[in-house]
């Protein structure tokens, strides 16, 4: 039987889903809710690779009740064994007879199967409720589904003229305390920060996540450093994290700097260079790909936020954009993209505008990639 409002119960699952952001990589963001005569009965959402999906979760919590059921699930239910055993029968075995879906599984070696398993075994299936919303709690597992690369995120805090800081390098602090707060509940959400040679040397970050009441998840770091500048008394390497910081330089690197640097905590990542003597960005999102990274926050500075947009690796931007003005001596956003004309410009669209404090927020995605 249909229910009142499909779209309605599939919303209350993407909230379910919405709260195993930044836990499930590299799996997706999955809410499901199990709902019978109209009344909901249970809700599940996925909390970690390895452990149950969100279905299994709904479905253990509704028990008897879920016989004859309609159960929402925001992703296609799984039908084959990984670490955990197929959702499809979980959901057969809990005597389901409606099964809505709001995206089909992304990989295209599955997507599908796990509605026409449940098709076949005469339950009734109905797929693309609410699937854009759906698509946009995952847009990170999609892109590394589909492509084997992790989901670019370029975050910059600027001035009105988009500047970074004093070309000093004293840049005090350009957005107000509440842009700081959402800056770690970004990372909280990814997988990793990178930051270019300069700006860890500069300004010497720690690059963890820093919510109140200690919670949060520090993501893990790296650093391009193609000669290995970094020294090894960086707090980077010096502060109680559960967090690795991975270094990728260049493939002839000082042996003596790298040890040092691994005697401190770091992973030495050598990659090829690119024609301008620096670490080819390419070869670094290949491997952090390799390596079960979905989700990644540059947070610059000017040479690494050009070389992302030139070089076309970035997906999506978060622009705080501060209500001051620095002028010619600071150090801009980014450095050049070499562009000969407007058309070739990299432009993104606009999802999103939030006020924090007295900043503003710029969220949205690159044109022509997005997921």
């Amino acid at each position: 039987m249909k229910e009142k409002d499909d779209s309605v119960w599939m919303q209350l699952a993407i909230r379910e889903a919405r709260k195993g952001m930044g836990r499930t990589s590299p799996n997706p963001c999955v809410g499901a809710v199990v709902v019978k005569n109209n009344t909901l009965v249970a809700t599940g959402f996925h909390r970690k690779a390895g452990t149950p999906h969100a279905e299994v979760h709904a479905l253990r919590a509704a028990g008897e009740k879920a016989r004859g059921a309609t159960i929402y699930v925001t992703l296609e239910p799984c039908n084959h064994t990984g670490r955990t055993p197929p959702c499809t029968q979980a959901i057969l075995a809990g005597g389901i007879k409606r099964v809505v879906v709001g995206m089909l599984d992304p990989n295209p070696l599955v997507a599908g199967g796990g509605c026409t398993t449940l098709t076949a075994h005469g339950l009734e299936v109905v797929h693309g409720v609410l699937a854009e919303e759906c698509r946009s709690l995952n847009r990170p597992f999609i892109k590394h589904v589909t492509t084997g690369l992790p989901w670019v995120i370029m975050k910059a805090g600027m001035s009105m003229d988009g500047r970074l800081a004093l070309s000093s390098g004293e840049s005090g602090w350009i957005t107000g305390e509440q842009s700081r707060k959402q800056v770690h509940r970004l990372r909280d959400r990814v997988d990793a920060i990178l930051v270019g040679s300069g700006t860890a040397l500069i300004d010497d970050p720690a690059l963890t996540t820093r919510l109140p009441g200690r919670r949060g998840r520090d993501p893990l770091r790296i650093i391009l450093d193609t000669a290995l500048r970094l020294p090894p008394t960086a707090k980077l390497l010096q502060q109680a994290s559960f967090a690795a910081t991975w270094i990728f330089c260049g493939p002839d690197a000082d042996v003596d700097r790298a040890a040092a640097l691994v005697g401190a905590g770091a992973v030495i990542k050598p990659v090829r260079l690119n024609g301008a003597g620096q670490v080819d960005l390419g070869a670094v999102l290949c491997e952090l790909g390799r390596e079960q990274i979905t989700s990644i926050l540059v947070e610059g500075g000017s040479r690494v936020h050009g070389a992302f947009l030139r070089d076309a690796l970035v997906d999506e931007v978060n622009i705080f954009v501060a209500p001051i003005f620095i002028g010619a001596d600071g150090i801009p956003l980014l450095d050049s993209l070499g562009l000969k004309k407007i058309a070739d410009a990299p432009r993104f669209t606009t999802t999103r505008v939030r006020r924090f404090g007295k900043d503003v927020l710029i969220e949205g995605l690159i044109e022509n990639k997005r997921l």
